[in-house]
Order: C-alpha cells, then sequence, then structure tokens
C-alpha cells in the first residue's frame, strides 16, 4: 500500500515537471517497448544544467532505486543499460538532490519477437504519430494490425501506422500484431492539449483624450524653448534688472494663455 501511494505521488508530481525548468527525462532509442538484451539510454536534459541529477526507478522487483545500485552504469547526467531484461521493466525518472522529480516514463522490455515501437514522451495535440510495429529479426516491414483499447482499428501492408493530426480521443493503450510472429505488449500514449493564446482587449480612445495629448505635445516644446530663451538672454545682458521679472512673469502669462487656449479646445470639443 505505501508503495502504491509512492508511485502515484511521483506520477503527479512529474505532470508538473518539463513545463519550468526541472529537468525532462529522455530515452535512445525513443520508444515506450524494448526487445530483451537491446542497449539503452536514458539522459536528464535541462535548460541550463543537469548536475545534481540521478536516474531512478520502480519496477516489480525494487523500488525508487538509483542508477549504478546493481543496473545501469552512470555517465554524468545519462545512465546507460547495455543488456536490458524483461525484469527491468518499470518506470523510470530523474530526481534532484534537493527532491525534484523529473517527467516518468514508463519502459516495457518483451521476451517475445513483436514490439510497438510508440512515442516514450506525450505528444502535443495536432501533431502526426507514427507508430511501427517490429520484429525482432529481420524483414521488420511485414503487415500488421493495429489495435487501439483491444479494438482492431487497422491493418498496414508495411508494418507502420500514422495517426495523423492526433486529438485527445486518440488517447489510448495501443499494440500490434504480425501474423505468424506473435502480439507485442501494450503501450499507452498520451495526448497533450495545445495551450490556448488569449488576446487581450483593447478599450477604444476618446477623441477628446487624443485632442488634449495633441495639445500637450504642441505645447510642451514651445515652453522649453521660451524658458531656454529667457535663460540666455538674461545670460548676456548684464545688469539688466527686467531679467528677473521676465523670468517670474512671462512664462507665466504664457502658461496662462496657452492653458486657457486647451480648456477653451476641451470645452468645446464636450460641448459639440
Amino acid at each position: 500500500m505505501e508503495e502504491t501511494s509512492l508511485l502515484w505521488l511521483l506520477f503527479l508530481t512529474s505532470l508538473l515537471s518539463c513545463s519550468t525548468n526541472q529537468a525532462c527525462l529522455t530515452v535512445s532509442p525513443s520508444s515506450s517497448q524494448l526487445f530483451k538484451d537491446d542497449f539503452v539510454s536514458l539522459s536528464c536534459e535541462e535548460d541550463d544544467s543537469s548536475a545534481g541529477w540521478t536516474l531512478r526507478r520502480n519496477t516489480s522487483k525494487k523500488q525508487r532505486t538509483q542508477c549504478g545500485d546493481e543496473w545501469g552504469k552512470p555517465a554524468g547526467s545519462s545512465c546507460n543499460i547495455s543488456y536490458i531484461d524483461p525484469l527491468e521493466s518499470g518506470v523510470y525518472w530523474c530526481e534532484y538532490r534537493e527532491g525534484a522529480i523529473s517527467n516518468m516514463v514508463n519502459l516495457t522490455v518483451s521476451g517475445g519477437s513483436v514490439i510497438l515501437q510508440s512515442p516514450v514522451l506525450p505528444v502535443m495535440e495536432g501533431d502526426d504519430v507514427t507508430l511501427l510495429c517490429q520484429t525482432k529479426t529481420p524483414p521488420s516491414n511485414l503487415p500488421a494490425a493495429f489495435y487501439k483499447d483491444g479494438s482492431l482499428i487497422r491493418k498496414q501492408p508495411t508494418g507502420h501506422m500514422t495517426i495523423q493530426h492526433v486529438s485527445r480521443s486518440d488517447e489510448g493503450l495501443y499494440k500490434c500484431d504480425i501474423r505468424g510472429h506473435g502480439e507485442s505488449p501494450s503501450s499507452w500514449i498520451t495526448v497533450k492539449s495545445t495551450p490556448e493564446i488569449t488576446e487581450l482587449p483593447t478599450t477604444p480612445v476618446s477623441p477628446l483624450v487624443i485632442r488634449l495629448v495633441f495639445h500637450l505635445v504642441v505645447f510642451c516644446p514651445y515652453f522649453i524653448s521660451t524658458l531656454l530663451m529667457v535663460s540666455l538672454y538674461c545670460q548676456t545682458a548684464s545688469g539688466n534688472d527686467l531679467c528677473p521679472s521676465i523670468l517670474l512673469t512671462q512664462p507665466e502669462q504664457g502658461l496662462n494663455d496657452e492653458y486657457d487656449d486647451v480648456i477653451t479646445d476641451v470645452t468645446t470639443e464636450h460641448h459639440f
């Protein structure tokens, strides 16, 4: 019971990962199903740094074991498994030393002769998704039947099927079958919704406001230039007693006149 609760806690936390600065777990080859004795490399990738992340997994035998502890070979922020075994089927994730975790990946290792190569990470709504029904020995392009949630959806003569413009209704449990070779395990395909872009509402600008702003834009340069001219005149006219009075009265008078003009225009516009 405690192990189940821990797994659910890790799963719910992983839903918030890969959309922030958390690391994302990637798998190479990018497939949720693998043959026994295949080589697989798992990596913790982050935008700015991958230091401090450790690969962990839950299997039917052991819970929350880390890479290098009886399985895998650590290589920096990656973990390489040279000959993976069906007993190593389970949930894999990256864990930071402070407790944060990445997305979780469910890997299925088959001891049979057929696997379904499907996306190991969730796919975005609207994307095209290709599924490949593959045998362990060549040829790998044999006719195959594809199933979703236990029901036959399509038979393909070349062994691969493309779902165009996937939607949430395409989410489900998929498997394939090749006559004479066998059936693959089932894998869940997750479809993520495309984020919506919300447009900000625009507020119309009143003509009265536009006219007032126009008067301010026209008046300010005139007022500033008048002050500069008076200041220069005061500096060049030595001993002139009129400078203080000019500085005090002339701009004020000009400001009052311009202000009266603006108010008159605004009032006229309003009454109209």
